[in-house]
């Protein structure tokens, strides 16, 4: 990139009501990368080197997604991932040197949405990007279906990718909102853990597991008996809703 492409880079508007982006990495020249690459693509993006200035910035500002690095000095990606779910069901976008599937399994419990591998192509970032903003954006119902689905006291809007039990939001991440949406498409049919898997991104079908264990917690009375979402042995999993 030559000088005058910087400069002109930098001066390029963006839209203030674009998506605004988070990224969290101890390696500055990853995160100038990342902030130019994606300044050039039409998002906002802020900056920070450790967990505790990343906590700063949300403090102070709302952002759309959170990329995020795993390795970090003192407090780790996965660390700040967990805290953050505690109260947040921001988008997270994980970047790890790991690439092993223990290591992603871990990521997906600790509740991120998506992970990319080091070194990474930023126009695949960008693409990662993009469908977890798709999905994140919800859309209305195919073929003028209903918004609200409901099992139980449960009801989940598919617009909005939102879930209330009895008037009360229950914190979902993008991909339990995901999950939730594909299931309202197939009341009461079968899905096959490849076909999940593919909706994941994520080829691991133990990883699809941990995203089934996860939504479980959070709608089943007894989720090792589950009332809603259960298991079809050897094949995948089926959502009864009413």
């Amino acid at each position: 990139m030559t000088e005058n492409t910087q400069t002109a880079s930098a001066a390029a508007a963006v839209a203030d009501d674009a998506p605004h982006i988070l990224v969290v990495d101890d390696d500055q020249r990853i995160r100038d990368l990342l902030g130019r690459f994606l300044h050039d693509n039409g998002y906002r993006v802020t900056a920070a080197d450790n967990a505790e200035n990343a906590r700063s910035s949300m403090r102070n500002l709302a952002f759309d997604v959170i990329i995020l690095d795993v390795m970090m000095p003192g407090e780790d990606g996965l660390s700040l991932a967990r805290d953050l779910r505690g109260f947040s069901s921001i988008p997270i976008l994980m970047l790890t040197a790991r690439a092993d599937a223990e290591d992603r399994i871990s990521g997906l419990e600790a509740g991120v949405d998506d992970y990319l591998p080091k070194p990474f192509d930023p126009r695949e970032l960008l693409l990662r990007l993009k469908n977890i903003m798709r999905r994140r954006g919800g859309g209305e119902a195919e073929n003028g279906g209903p918004q609200d689905v409901r099992f139980g006291k449960f009801t989940f809007n598919l617009a909005r990718g939102e879930l209330k039990v009895d008037g009360e939001s229950i914190k979902l991440t993008e991909m339990e909102r995901n999950l939730l949406r594909f299931f309202a498409a197939r009341p009461g049919a079968t899905v096959d853990r490849e076909e999940l898997a593919d909706l994941s991104g994520n080829e691991s079908e133990r990883s699809v597991d941990v995203q089934i264990n996860r939504l479980r917690r959070k709608i089943e009375a007894d989720p090792t008996n589950p009332a809603y979402l259960q298991t079809v042995r050897g094949r995948g999993y089926i959502f009864y809703f009413d």
